[in-house]
């Protein structure tokens, strides 16, 4: 019993180890940042360039294709 409480432990302990990086949110650098960065150093090495995403449409278009249709009871 004592030597499958040592290895769940030291199994939990390294499964934790591995997930440890999905607890944060990512980082998100802005294009300014990212020209600047390994991110735009290979950017411009395959001959492209980091450019900043286009701002949202005050008014979406609405979406093609008929309205989707309530269910009958939601709850």
């Amino acid at each position: 019993m004592a030597i499958a409480l040592v290895v769940a432990i030291v199994s939990v302990a390294s499964l934790t180890m591995l997930v440890r990086d999905r607890w944060h949110a990512p980082e998100i650098k802005p294009a300014t940042e990212a020209q600047h960065s390994t991110t735009g150093q290979i950017a411009r090495a395959a001959g492209a360039t980091v450019l900043p995403t286009d701002p949202s449409l005050a008014v979406e278009p609405k979406p093609a294709g008929p309205k989707r249709a309530q269910p009958a009871n939601p709850y």
